[in-house]
């Protein structure tokens, strides 16, 4: 039952056609699970709580950085360096005392998903990483819960509804019916190399709770078996149909995953494979202050490397090929960049060309801010 305060807030909602009380009961009794509280989760963590949903999860484990303030605009400049989940969970707060919220401050993996999503009617996926996807996808499928995705990237945006229940008992499409598979890793590059347009996260954001809402209230027609695409830049959009897969290895007719899986490695992004080609920040250091300091290459972007680097050699991960005669052959190489996943990629490129003297530094410029020089800046 719904409290004369709440009558009140809920007002404009009450009186809308189709939702009436009813829909705000049904609101207030329903929990969701936001992963992430980055461009995408920021609006849904905002329009949920403000809509009335009676109980949010939140997964996340960031940090605010400067960087993040040109779309995530629930955070403040001088809260850079504080818990993202934190702040988000006191907004939530603040915004609506009459939601409940459970935090779990922790990286959504196969050993926690399904004790972690098992316990919310739906889930809302604001992720920014293939793994996650994957991952969040299979979760809800083996546990029979409906999921509304979004991804964003450069100007563009996609909206979907996943393992939706249909009124006959069966399930619509998931994720892996659109994306059976993962792209070569060197196919998805990420926001920090590819770049993501402010306001698109909003908006998209937005109409992935706009989805949740309608789900939980029993309002309209849902996307399920629909993929809405939006490019920003051209203001166009327009719907894709998908139908399930039989062959699906998860939901199929013989389904192969019956249990959750190495995502990192199901998206080619494990750890490289032999030891010898990796570095630590920490041995990194010793090295150079032992006088014995590599010659280090930087793959990042250059406005990545003005605003903090190693002082070592940048060139862009996409330009390594056109100027790989700058490398020297027989002298050890360290390659980085931020996280250390395009220097990864350096080196498998690099030894094929017959470098042998390079190794990958684990964990990027980040690690090395962490670890090292806390007073470098982070982006």
């Amino acid at each position: 039952m719904l409290n004369k305060e709440e009558l009140i807030r809920y007002n404009r909602q009450i009186i809308l056609p189709d939702f009436g009380i009813e829909g705000q009961e049904k609101l207030k009794s329903s929990s969701v699970l936001v992963i992430g509280a980055g461009g995408l989760g920021i609006p849904n963590l905002s329009y949920l709580a403000a809509a009335g949903v009676g109980r949010i999860g939140l997964v996340e484990f960031d940090e605010i950085s400067l960087s993040n303030l040109q779309r995530q605009v629930m955070y403040k400049t001088n809260q850079a360096g504080e818990s993202k989940g934190k702040s988000a969970v006191k907004m939530i707060q603040e915004l609506n005392p009459n939601v409940s919220v459970d935090y779990f401050e922790t990286r959504l993996d196969a050993e926690n998903a399904l004790e972690i999503i098992g316990d919310f009617d739906l889930v809302v996926d604001g992720s920014d990483n293939l793994p996650t996807r994957y991952l969040v996808n299979d979760a809800c499928v083996l546990l029979g819960k409906t999921l509304v995705y979004a991804a964003v990237f450069r100007y563009e945006g996609q909206v979907s509804v996943f393992n939706a229940q249909r009124k006959d008992g069966s399930r619509g499409p998931n994720y892996r019916d659109l994306f059976p598979t993962p792209p070569p890793p060197e196919m998805v590059p990420s926001c920090n190399e590819g770049g993501v347009f402010g306001a698109l996260t909003g908006i998209i954001g937005a109409m992935q709770a706009n989805e949740a809402i309608k789900l939980l209230a029993g309002l309209g027609i849902r996307l399920d078996g629909r993929l809405f695409l939006f490019d920003s830049q051209y203001f166009t959009a327009r719907f894709l149909n998908i139908k399930s897969n039989t062959e699906n290895p998860v939901s199929g007719d013989h389904p192969t995953i019956t249990e959750l899986i190495d995502y990192e490695a199901f998206c080619g992004l494990s750890e490289v494979e032999n030891e010898a080609d990796e570095i630590t920040v920490q041995e990194l250091h010793q090295m150079i202050k032992s006088g014995n300091a590599p010659f280090i290459l930087d793959v990042r972007e250059p406005y990545e490397y003005a605003i903090s680097n190693l002082n070592g050699l940048n060139i862009p991960l996409s330009n390594l090929e056109n100027e790989i005669g700058q490398l020297p052959q027989n002298e050890t190489t360290v390659i980085h960049c931020k996280s250390g996943q395009r220097s990864l990629k350096a080196l498998e490129f690099l030894k094929k060309e017959g470098f042998s003297k390079i190794k990958n530094l684990k964990g990027g410029i980040l690690a090395w801010q962490k670890e090292i020089d806390h007073s470098m800046e982070i982006y």
